[in-house]
């Protein structure tokens, strides 16, 4: 077994328990790629990972249609905070820790579930 393969990085998919493989991304769009994803084909399940990566480390958890959909709700409402100048964006994330009783290294949205992105739109949209 090659050196590579011996310290490869595993993701295992959270909704069916089996380990994601590593695919380019123009497999989930449409020729076009934009980098590694891990992917599990049975549950359309990825998530990008870092472009600086040796062992392709995973951006989040991978993520379902149902996940993906409410990923970009939550930046809909969480990104203007930071983004249109209102507040810095560590200023943001720190709002985002305590508005959502995080810690640091929790408080991103590609590593929310589904219940974490509903709570933050709730709480941003009120």
């Amino acid at each position: 077994m090659s050196e590579a393969k011996r310290h490869e990085r595993q993701v295992i998919c959270p909704y069916c328990k089996a380990p994601a493989m590593l695919a380019d991304s123009a497999e989930i769009y449409g020729g076009r790629s934009y980098g590694m994803i891990w992917l599990c084909r049975p549950c359309d399940a990825y998530v990008g990972t870092h472009k600086n990566s040796k062992d392709h480390a995973p951006l989040g958890r991978l993520a379902n249609k149902e996940l993906r959909e409410w990923k970009k709700k939550a930046h809909a409402v969480f990104d203007p905070l930071w983004k249109t100048g209102n507040m810095g964006r560590k200023e943001a994330y720190r709002f985002l820790c305590e508005k959502m009783n995080m810690t640091e290294s929790q408080a991103h949205i590609g590593k929310f579930d589904v219940v974490e992105c509903k709570k933050l739109v709730a709480l941003l949209c009120r």
